[in-house]
């Protein structure tokens, strides 16, 4: 079982920045690829970023790209989004999230078994 909790959100004007930190219970986290999504009022849960177990293979979603920026430090159990030229569409709560193996389609929500509380962005205009 895998325990995850995420920290940094909160109120930031536009092109501020944030970084967000979820941290992880589990002596095998380095095992684990991890996602971030976010999920804002009236939408779907969305695709933010990925990164794998080597720590080198990443994805973004378009609408993050060049602007968000995922790692990952096994040593503290922890992974990061960095986010620059927040926006007001940013606007969300912001959840990471684990594979217990690697599997399918990483950009789908359905394929991580472990999930954060979430932490809330609110960036104004």
């Amino acid at each position: 079982q895998v325990q995850l909790v995420e920290s940094g959100g909160g109120l930031v004007q536009a092109g501020g920045s944030l970084r967000l930190s979820c941290a992880a219970s589990g002596r095998t986290f380095s095992s684990y690829p991890m996602g971030w999504f976010r999920q804002a009022p009236g939408k779907e849960r969305e695709f933010v970023a990925y990164i794998g177990r080597d720590g080198h293979t990443i994805y973004y979603a378009n609408s993050v790209k060049g602007r968000f920026t995922i790692s990952r430090d096994d040593a503290k159990n922890t992974v990061y989004l960095q986010m620059n030229s927040l926006k007001p569409e940013d606007t969300a709560v912001y959840s990471c999230a684990a594979q217990s193996y690697v599997r399918g389609t990483v950009t789908s929500d359905r394929v991580y078994d472990y999930w954060g509380q979430g932490t809330q962005v609110t960036v104004s205009s």
